[in-house]
């Protein structure tokens, strides 16, 4: 065989190997693209399934309270309660809040208020009425790596603060509850430590906010979960979806009229201190001095 067959036959064979090592690599990408979308669904499915466990108990708690209360009302009307007609119109009431519970939705009012609030601000935050839950996006709420919150934020925070005081969600309370990408700190990890911190330290922010434009201090639980919930992949830069803080609407498990925080006080409802004053004492007379003469 001449060099110039040689050389054609080693093309040939090269070449039939180049293009039948394409379609494993191709297979391997499709497959790579089909697990990277099943794991993100699989993310997105943790992340409802622990919102869901959190409520749960709560709203068990609640079922069961409102049902007592039910059955209460029914013993009343039997035994005929001279005040009847005030005692089926709460019973109406509770047989309504009951229903909500077992749904776990919002009044349609009040979902009607927060989603014309996130159509104003939809760079700053998503509104998931099924779960009641808003999701503020940390790039257009914190600067980077910081707890503090960015001008823009504190404007649409004092909107929703409107909306939480009013008699539509007054029997909610808020968990706030922040989340980070896998990105590590290094500007501010002398003050932060760790993500899971500066979650933490976010969600306070978010809820002191919320708190200095007049919702109750004691309608609010914080949380921060770091990068350990993320609801995408994350890229080698992170990913701007996993940088979020989330608020749940739920309703209230304790009696609010009981809750004697100090922190809701405006100055003008906080005890005034008063300065102490010391009676001047009235003035003795010298006692006689006796002679002491030496004795000798």
């Amino acid at each position: 065989m001449t060099k110039r067959a040689w050389m054609t036959s080693g093309l040939l064979i090269g070449t039939a190997l180049l293009v039948t090592g394409c379609v494993p690599e191709q297979k391997y990408n499709d497959l790579l693209t089909s697990y990277k979308g099943q794991e993100q669904q699989l993310l997105t499915t943790q992340n409802e399934l622990s919102t869901a466990r959190a409520n749960e108990d709560r709203l068990r708690t609640q079922i069961a309270a409102t049902m007592a209360d039910l059955e209460e009302l029914q013993k009343r009307i039997a035994n005929g309660d001279p005040d009847m007609e005030a005692w089926a119109k709460k019973y109406d009431e509770l047989k309504k809040q009951l229903a909500m519970l077992e749904v776990n939705q919002l009044p349609d009012d009040l979902t009607k208020e927060l989603t014309a609030l996130q159509s104003q601000y939809p760079d700053v935050f998503d509104f998931d009425a099924r779960t009641g839950m808003l999701r503020f996006k940390n790039d257009f709420t914190f600067d980077s790596g910081s707890d503090q919150l960015k001008p823009g934020a504190s404007t649409v925070l004092a909107k929703l603060a409107d909306i939480l005081n009013s008699n539509l969600a007054s029997k909610f309370e808020v968990k706030v509850v922040g989340h980070t990408d896998n990105t590590p700190l290094v500007r501010t990890k002398s003050k932060y430590g760790t993500n899971l911190m500066l979650s933490v330290y976010r969600s306070a922010s978010l809820r002191n906010a919320l708190v200095k434009d007049n919702v109750s201090a004691g309608r609010f639980q914080i949380a921060g979960y770091g990068e350990y919930r993320p609801v995408v992949i994350n890229s080698a830069k992170g990913s701007s979806e996993n940088r979020r803080v989330e608020l749940y609407l739920t309703p209230l498990s304790i009696d609010m009229a009981l809750d004697t925080s100090s922190e809701d006080r405006t100055p003008a409802e906080a005890p005034v201190a008063t300065k102490a004053t010391t009676p001047k004492a009235a003035p003795t007379k010298a006692a006689p001095v006796e002679d002491e003469t030496p004795t000798k």
